[in-house]
């Protein structure tokens, strides 16, 4: 009797403890496993995924899962709700004001690659040109925007409020030379609306998704130098220390993805690191 109940207690304390470690929370992260799966915008984020992992991961022991988007806010509302593990198209302040209206909790790790914004033209092929009155369409998300004006007060072509910030908008330009109309519209949208505005302030992606080259096609380029808006690797907080995820980091910040990202796209698209 006395050893079968030493048998019994044996075998709960092993089940005890399998269970205990099944049930790691996502701090831990032990029992993270299966295809990493990552969502990203087409250009560049997903060309930059898909090059780790055709030509890294496998080497790393990690499996890729790539799922594109072509918007802003879905890549993050399914990485909040556990569809998505991690996810690679958005700079820090988008990040920070997408969970402090969403309320979601999203967290970012290494910096990735800066995407310069680029205000593009039909009508003019100098941002000096631009007539009075013209009309600029400006993405309608409140960072973007903010980007976008901030853009346009460095060329002086619109003055800021002071303390306007990143979360500038239309209310807050203080002076308008050139009485300059600002135009919001959906950022997937910018590209189609060349035609019909003197010119778009356009996010990188969305550009060269439209086959802008911002470096040829720009009629005015952001500068890369003390830039808050390269782009971030975010998960949802409590995954940071899954290994599959820093694994994805480490592939991404590596030599191999900076000489991938600065053959590709020669400038369009700046590595946020030195390798």
């Amino acid at each position: 009797m006395r050893k079968t109940l030493l048998t019994a207690a044996a075998g709960a304390l092993a089940l005890g403890l399998t269970l205990t470690a099944c049930g790691s929370g996502p701090d831990d992260a032990s029992g993270a496993e299966g295809p990493l799966v990552v969502g990203a915008t087409p250009t560049p984020a997903g060309e930059i995924l898909d090059y780790v992992k055709k030509n890294l991961a496998k080497d790393a022991g990690l499996d890729l899962d790539i799922k594109e988007f072509t918007d802003y806010v879905l890549p993050n509302t399914a990485l909040q709700e556990g569809t998505l593990d991690a996810n690679l198209y958005q700079h820090q302040p988008y990040l920070d004001e997408f969970n402090q209206s969403k309320g979601t909790e999203l967290v970012a790790l290494d910096e990735v690659y800066l995407p310069p914004t680029g205000v593009y033209s039909e009508k003019v092929k100098d941002i000096a040109d631009l007539r009075k009155g013209a009309t600029v369409a400006v993405p309608n998300d409140v960072t973007n925007e903010g980007r976008a004006l901030n853009l346009l007060a460095e060329e002086g072509l619109i003055e800021l409020k002071k303390g306007a910030g990143a979360d500038a908008s239309p209310s807050d330009i203080a002076k308008n030379p050139k009485n300059i109309t600002i135009k919001e519209l959906d950022p997937a949208q910018l590209p189609r609306s060349l035609s019909d505005v003197d010119a778009a302030a356009i996010n990188n992606n969305f550009a060269l998704d439209a086959g802008l080259d911002p470096r040829k096609d720009a009629i005015l380029l952001e500068k890369s130098e003390d830039n808050p808006y390269n782009n971030v690797l975010a998960v949802k907080k409590g995954n940071e220390n899954d290994p599959r995820v820093k694994k994805l980091a480490e592939l991404l910040t590596s030599p191999e993805v900076k000489k991938f990202i600065e053959d590709t796209y020669k400038g369009s698209v700046i590595p946020a690191t030195a390798g």
